[in-house]
């Protein structure tokens, strides 16, 4: 009889006993997130080439441009790996604070940007005729590029980054940089050709 009522005891008490918590170990992994697709994007016919080979890309913009958009820093000149060593050009501006870069990409066209690779939020627009991207980075807010298509298997990158204020300047205000510093380019690119 004991034996019974000990039993019977034993049997109340596990079932009073909570499930084992889940650890991260056996928790299951969340579903993977569902595919998304976006619509392919056809560059329209560009008004005309613009070859990048025999630019400098620090003599784009002309001095009046520069102080137009406050980039009152003299011009540096470097060579950026990332885009197949393309030759690059960084400006900054003093009284904002922020960071202008033209780069002339010799070995890819501006789709590059539209390939689920890429990973980044775009929007296409014009200037001067010519395709133009508008590229986000998902998570990173202190830059925007607008890229240029400008000729088969080229384009003008354009970068307007934060370049260390103290209060974080809004992407938007930096898009709208990066066009603006993209406008200029072209205007003084179609003006040498």
């Amino acid at each position: 009889m004991r034996t019974t009522a000990l039993l019977i005891v034993a049997a109340v008490l596990a079932g009073c006993t909570a499930p084992p918590e889940q650890s991260a170990l056996t928790t299951p992994p969340p579903p993977p997130p569902s595919p998304t697709t976006t619509t392919p994007f056809d560059f329209p016919q560009r008004p005309r080439a613009v070859p990048l080979d025999a630019v400098d890309p620090c003599a784009i913009l002309t001095e009046e441009q520069r102080t137009s958009l406050s980039l009152d820093n003299p011009p540096s000149a470097y060579v950026d790996p990332s885009f197949g060593n393309a030759k690059a050009c960084t400006i900054r501006s003093t009284t904002s604070g922020n960071v202008a870069r033209i780069a002339l990409v010799l070995v890819s066209g501006a789709d590059v940007w539209l390939s689920e690779n890429a990973q980044v939020d775009y929007t296409a627009g014009t200037i001067e005729g010519f395709t133009a991207i508008t590229v986000r980075t998902p998570d990173v807010h202190d830059v925007c590029n607008v890229e240029i298509d400008v000729a088969d298997g080229q384009f003008l990158d354009v970068m307007f980054r934060d370049g260390g204020n103290s209060t974080a300047v809004q992407q938007d205000h930096l898009c709208l940089g990066a066009q603006r510093v993209a406008e200029a380019a072209m205007a003084s690119l179609l003006q040498r050709r």
